[in-house]
């Protein structure tokens, strides 16, 4: 599929594999603690973590002695925005009966970090209806034809006009 958001959800869509991401994010290091804190069958851990690190968004690093444990690859830590889109998302739509269960903050000065999302020039928070779709270096027919219906149809604008 000629969708960059197909293509990411191949890698990191399954249920499984986002949540052994987020245990990386906090610490995890070791299969069997991946499996006590996700209660996850060992077999679908297995085969999870061989295909992270088939992908490259998970290596296997040297623990003590000669044990070997997973940690995120630069590819793995860049997905640290999805993860936080997901959980501010959550807190707001999906929240437990007391609200969210952590808080992320910045290291340096404590504040709660912001929305995740798109930005404009001087900062504000950009919705989907605040951005116009363009065609990138790798569309096709199908996908010029696609974003000129979702301008359309989203902001009311045809592409002919700008």
């Amino acid at each position: 599929m000629n969708c960059s958001i197909a293509r990411s959800l191949d890698q990191v869509g399954e249920w499984w594999s986002l949540l052994i991401i987020r245990e990386c994010m906090l610490g995890t290091t070791r299969f069997d603690e991946f499996q006590e804190r996700l209660g996850i069958a060992r077999n679908i851990l297995t085969s999870r973590l061989n295909r992270l690190t088939e992908l490259g968004i998970l290596e296997k690093s040297p623990l003590e002695g000669r044990r070997l444990g997973y940690r995120l690859t630069p590819k793995g830590e860049e997905l640290f925005p999805v993860l936080m889109a997901l959980l501010q998302w959550g807190d707001k739509w999906a929240p437990g009966p007391h609200g969210g269960s952590v808080r992320y903050v910045e290291r340096d000065t404590g504040k709660t970090l912001e929305p995740v999302g798109p930005r404009a020039a001087d900062g504000r928070l950009l919705g989907y209806r605040d951005v116009r779709m363009m065609p990138g270096p790798g569309a096709t027919e199908s996908t010029h034809a696609r974003i000129a219906a979702r301008n359309l149809a989203i902001l009311g604008e045809n592409d002919a006009d700008h």
